[in-house]
């Protein structure tokens, strides 16, 4: 199965650029200037005539590998068929996925995408690497990252030194830069495709919900997923990780997780973390629109409207304010919260760092120091169990670290958010991941004790109980 998907489908849009004619009928022709025509020539010496990206590509390509993936899927049984031929047991599917990857250290450490492994790192499932030479071994996962869709593989090398590709994060990356794209579509084996960098920083897009995306052009197709974009140097300046497409195939618009992302998330794996811990700016905001800004007094639309600011969090302790416009973070122009994010979320945590905002009718450059988001209330996840409407449910605390590993609004408030859904009553009634339990027989919940607590009391009454869905309440009644 090809793990390249494509973001969504988009309509396409063909401008037709037609010739005006002179209302009266004659030509403009006399009216506009002559312009030097270019000059075509033969090349004139062999080298010009041999110019390739082959040397680039000869120093990368041993660095390039495959990445195939199976797992076994067990799957609730179709209950029509058990019904006519018997059994009801769950049934088990294999699953299989195909994409690409790049050893960045000499000791079999490869880089790939988390949707080319996702389930494996819990046992269930094989990796296997097959390096440029065509050798193949087993990998390990050494970390999974799901918000940047990235995961660390480790094969044993037996002490062999492997060809490494450096990641090159300090790149002062421009739009029109030639790229190349490496690795292995559809299956077909070690494949490179040129292009140019389209745009830089694309934040409004993405398959995770941390990312600050290197747009491009060069050919992106099913099973490059992991595979490295590279510079003309040959050195790793980003991973390709997902396409906009309608028909499922490259439309020259494909997007790379950029090698500020990689290092870190490779740092944290050979650093022996098991997660990667980015630091959480703390504020809710908007970008702003030509309308904000001439009620602020701005000659362009620029930067995010702080709207909120958590209590406690960086932007706080920092001295942010609502109704700041954060215009840059460390030099970095931000458009959007996704992009301010990002910016902060690429550094260190302990790192200090300036944070330039529009208040009032002056700029001014605060110092904010890169903390974690905090894990208060203490997630205490607990799988509900009992005769209750949340049997089988996994829940814990909402907090902003919390918020920030499922990607929820932080800004929700107290509460107990729904993680998973197993087998039982949760299941039948319906909720589902990410629903936050508010009420359960008139007792406001707040934390997991609560709804334990409220759970036990409840046993053999009649269970009213509200939830929250996507900012709606839900009120629902159970019978026992």
């Amino acid at each position: 199965m090809n793990t390249m998907r494509p973001l969504r489908a988009l309509l396409p849009v063909v401008v037709l650029l037609a010739a005006c004619s002179n209302p009266n009928g004659q030509s403009n022709a006399q009216q506009i200037p002559d312009l030097a025509q270019p000059t075509r020539k033969v090349p004139s010496d062999p080298a010009s005539m041999k110019a390739s990206f082959s040397p680039v590509v000869k120093k990368a390509s041993p660095a390039v590998v495959n990445v195939a993936s199976r797992r076994v899927v067990r799957q609730r049984a179709d209950p029509f068929w058990d019904f006519f031929m018997g059994g009801g047991a769950p049934r088990e599917q294999v699953q299989g996925s195909l994409g690409s990857g790049a050893i960045v250290r000499a000791d079999g450490v490869i880089i790939t995408n988390h949707h080319n492994i996702q389930g494996i790192a819990e046992g269930n499932g094989e990796i296997t690497v097959q390096l440029a030479d065509r050798r193949e071994f087993q990998a390990k996962v050494l970390l999974d990252d799901p918000r940047s869709d990235l995961a660390v593989l480790k094969i044993d090398t037996k002490g062999e030194r492997l060809p490494v590709m450096a990641i090159d994060d300090q790149e002062q990356l421009e739009v029109g830069d030639l790229v190349l794209a490496m690795g292995n579509p559809f299956g077909v084996g070690q494949t490179v495709t040129n292009g140019i960098i389209s745009a830089l920083a694309r934040t409004d897009v993405g398959a995770a919900d941390f990312g600050s995306y290197i747009q491009t052009d060069a050919s992106i197709n099913p099973g490059n997923s992991g595979g490295p974009l590279v510079d003309m140097d040959g050195d790793l300046i980003g991973i390709n990780t997902f396409i906009i497409s309608r028909s499922g195939s490259s439309s020259g618009v494909g997007f790379a997780i950029p090698a500020s992302v990689v290092k870190q998330v490779v740092n944290t794996a050979l650093g022996g973390g098991h997660s990667v811990v980015r630091p959480w700016l703390g504020i809710k905001g908007q970008p702003v629109t030509s309308e904000i800004a001439r009620s602020l007094g701005m000659n362009a639309p620029r930067g995010v409207l702080v709207a909120q600011v958590y209590p406690g969090s960086s932007a706080d302790r920092g001295g942010l304010k609502e109704g700041d416009v954060i215009l840059a973070i460390d030099g970095q122009a931000v458009n959007d919260e996704g992009g301010g994010a990002f910016a902060i979320g690429t550094h260190k945590v302990g790192d200090r760092v300036p944070v330039v905002v529009r208040r009032g009718d002056r700029d001014q450059t605060l110092t904010v120091r890169a903390d974690a988001a905090p894990e208060t209330p203490a997630r205490d996840e607990r799988v509900i169990t009992g005769r209750n409407p949340f049997d089988g449910a996994t829940v814990v605390n909402l907090s902003p670290a919390v918020a920030q590993d499922l990607s929820v609004d932080p800004f929700a408030g107290r509460g107990v958010l729904v993680t998973k859904i197993g087998q039982g009553a949760a299941m039948n009634v319906g909720l589902r991941p990410g629903d936050f339990v508010r009420e359960v027989n008139g007792r406001q919940i707040n934390t997991v004790s609560d709804l334990v607590s409220a759970a036990q009391a409840g046993a053999g009454r009649t269970w009213q109980v509200v939830i929250e869905r996507n900012g709606q309440r839900i009120a629902a009644r159970f019978n026992p």
